[in-house]
């Protein structure tokens, strides 16, 4: 399924332009605590676990619960990856205005681990640890 993707500046002028996206930071809750945009909701796609990286099994339904199909969403995560995935996920899974951003919050990695594209931060936009309740995934995932 092609996902439309978009810069970190295109991702900022969305928010900031008033048409309802939202920023949907799918790190995991550590990586959303140590820093992410302003206003963005934190929804894992992937659980840091004590085995590594899992599956969050209640990812697409928390979506819908907060969010909803008809919802603006911009899927971001720190590289890409995760966020592709997270937009194809929520593609598949009947909601209808996913973009996902490119290079994440800290950028895509080349093969010798080089910043090959800058993400959100490492372009200088906005960056927070402040959370309200209902961006924070506890909050979210709260029925």
């Amino acid at each position: 399924m092609d996902v439309q993707r978009i810069s970190p500046e295109e991702a900022k002028d969305l928010l900031e332009l008033g048409e309802g996206y939202t920023y949907l930071d799918v790190r995991s809750i550590p990586e959303f605590e140590a820093g992410h945009a302003p206003g963005a909701k934190n929804i894992p796609v992937l659980h840091r676990t004590p085995f590594g990286m899992q599956p969050n099994g209640d990812f697409v339904a928390v979506c819908e619960r907060a969010l909803g199909k008809d919802a603006k969403i911009i899927t971001a995560c720190l590289k890409g990856g995760r966020s592709l995935h997270a937009a194809r996920l929520l593609l598949a899974n009947g909601f209808t205005n996913v973009v996902d951003m490119r290079g994440g919050f800290d950028g895509e990695s080349g093969p010798m681990g080089q910043i090959v594209y800058p993400g959100w931060a490492r372009r200088g936009l906005p960056v927070t640890t402040e959370a309200t309740e209902d961006e924070t995934y506890e909050g979210l995932s709260t029925p």
